[in-house]
């Protein structure tokens, strides 16, 4: 027992060291110590087999997602993602030789991951187009006449209901006679096509121009471009009929279907493939019963759960669900992770079917092996329920990273303290004796945690933003329980900022004051780093290059309200973002070549 109540067996969170650079040797992965990745610069429209091909309610961004899979894993591991959404976690894995179990309850879902993943051979996919084109321009209806005979002949949804808030009351009438007729024409001539895999991918273009095709469709004043306009289930999280709907030519927009899923499936055709399609398991269940995946199997979960009352999926995708055919039942209503929707599911519904999914990752997943769990919420209550039941299961925290998603940045905020500037991406460990995260003692003064927290992140950076600023104190708020608190007090942290630190108006930034010493405990080596590159730029600005005994004399004196290191130490760090020049003079290395971390 003694061992387990220990003063080392708890941690208070994400910390602020400092690492030297040494090649990392691919032989001798180590699981166990990954390092938390820094924030990613998102990069949404540069994977076509993201971007593009079908609209969803919310994506991670495949690129940051894609880095997360590589630095917690290696090529052939078991990848999970239990709230698979739009398929980014199974299709990053895939693509970096992993294989990838993606699970969720929307069967919209299922098929967008299914019918994209799905290899064809791209001339049978052609073929297969050009048939349907030229039968559906054979027969497209024009006339009021052509329209009421195909709306008599061929099925389209009928008498589905709405969810509360839209402003119909069924899903055919989302749509004029025209467009009804129009899809339900295009759909039978689709469904006559004999290969699967041509079958589902044609299907996959014409539930991406359902987005399109219907009276919610309008135009955006910022891109006034054709085609460019938004779907209202996307903008509004709702069924809205637009004032004045713009009713787009059918199969123009098909064909654009077309080419976006082609360039999407030859971007992946080297990875994806036939030979490597069984690496993939697309499941349609539910998060919180994994028990077709056996215990400790899986190498790396990365998920981004539903949100509370944000985005009710189920009902949102009623109109593509109805028009593919795709049965949801009250059974998946009930065991969706949402707080209201069709069922006004509560709060602690909601609560508990998160909790039972962080049980299930905890059972699947192998020991000395990673969760990266995305937290977007805005209740820290929510926080203090993720880690409290992945402790309660036996995860160990070990930090916490803020991730940009385009969201407002903080200096346009009323309130800073509520909502983050991006998402956070929360990160546990799978371990035999894992340590505890220790609440706060708060009989220290906030503004001493504030300072402690401003002085990490701007020695960490460099310098940091007031956006970063407020991202770390977030983390720290949410980590030690006193968020309501930094809320309350420091609704604007401009005084306090401008008081103790320096501000550059051109980068933004908040530096230490020149010749200051830190205020609080930082890593003696992190202390290092700030004040030798602090004071080789100044040097550099001067054209002027240092010795080893110059630095030393100039960036000790600074060092001396923690422990003092020995001069070795200070090489150790100068040699990492320094470089030599002649016999005993140093200066910083170039942009390219300098790595703070």
């Amino acid at each position: 027992m003694t061992q387990y109540l220990a003063p080392d067996r708890f941690q208070v969170g994400k910390s602020f060291t400092y690492q030297n650079h040494s090649p990392i040797s691919r032989k001798t992965f180590d699981y166990s110590s990954r390092p938390l990745l820094e924030p990613i610069e998102v990069k949404k429209q540069q994977a076509k087999r993201h971007f593009g091909v079908h609209g969803y309610f919310t994506k991670q961004a495949w690129n940051v997602v894609a880095e997360y899979i590589k630095n917690f894993s290696q090529p052939g591991d078991v990848i999970l993602d239990p709230f698979g959404g739009s398929g980014v976690t199974a299709i990053e894995a895939l693509m970096n030789n992993r294989k990838a179990i993606s699970i969720d309850i929307n069967p919209l879902a299922i098929f967008l991951v299914n019918s994209l993943i799905s290899p064809v051979d791209f001339d049978d996919l052609s073929q297969a187009f050009e048939r349907v084109k030229l039968a559906y321009q054979e027969r497209e209806p024009q006339t009021k006449e052509a329209i009421t005979k195909i709306l008599n002949t061929y099925p389209y949804p009928q008498g589905l209901k709405l969810p509360k808030g839209s402003d119909v009351a069924t899903v055919e009438q989302l749509f004029s006679n025209k467009q009804l007729a129009q899809l339900g024409l295009l759909k039978q001539l689709i469904k006559q096509e004999l290969n699967e895999n041509i079958r589902e991918s044609l299907m996959l273009m014409f539930s991406g121009l359902l987005t399109k095709a219907n009276l919610t469709y309008h135009n955006n004043n910022q891109r006034p471009a054709s085609g460019q306009g938004n779907a209202s289930v996307f903008q509004y999280y709702r069924y809205r009929i637009a004032p004045q709907p713009v009713e787009i030519d059918i199969f123009t927009y098909f064909e654009l279907r077309f080419k976006k899923i082609v360039a999407a499936k030859k971007e992946m055709t080297y990875f994806i493939n036939k030979n490597t399609i069984n690496y993939a398991k697309i499941v349609k269940g539910t998060a919180t019963d994994l028990s077709f995946i056996e215990n400790e199997s899986v190498d790396y979960i990365y998920t981004d759960p539903p949100y509370g009352k944000k985005i009710p999926y189920l009902d949102l995708s009623i109109m593509w669900n109805a028009w593919l055919d795709l049965e949801v039942t009250e059974k998946d209503y009930q065991l969706e992770a949402i707080e209201g929707g069709t069922i006004q599911k509560s709060k602690q519904e909601y609560n508990q079917l998160i909790a039972q999914s962080i049980r299930e990752m905890y059972r699947v997943l192998k020991f000395e092996r990673w969760l990266s769990f995305v937290f977007a919420h805005k209740d820290p209550e929510f926080w203090h329920l993720i880690l409290d039941t992945a402790e309660s299961c036996g995860f160990e925290y070990v930090g916490a990273v803020p991730q940009k998603n385009g969201q407002t940045s903080f200096k346009k905020r009323q309130n800073p303290f509520t909502v983050l500037s991006g998402q956070l991406i929360i990160n546990f460990r799978k371990v035999r004796t894992p340590k505890a995260v220790m609440k706060a003692n708060l009989g220290m003064d906030i503004t001493e945690i504030v300072m402690q927290t401003v002085e990490g992140i701007i020695a960490k950076n460099d310098g940091a933003t007031l956006e970063q600023i407020n991202d770390e104190l977030i983390i720290k708020g949410l980590e030690l329980g006193f968020l309501d608190l930094l809320a309350k007090e420091y609704s604007d942290l401009t005084p306090i900022l401008l008081d103790n630190f320096d501000y550059e108006e051109k980068t933004e930034l908040y530096t230490i004051k020149k010749d200051s010493k830190f205020k609080s405990k930082i890593d003696v080596k992190l202390r290092i780093k700030y004040y030798l590159i602090s004071y080789l730029r100044r040097m550099e600005r001067d054209n002027k290059s240092s010795s080893f005994d110059d630095i030393v004399f100039n960036i000790l004196p600074l060092l001396k309200n923690g422990t003092t290191p020995e001069n070795q130490t200070i090489l150790s760090v100068l040699e990492d973002i320094a470089q030599r020049v002649g016999d005993d003079n140093w200066r910083l290395k170039q942009e390219g070549q300098l790595s703070l971390f």
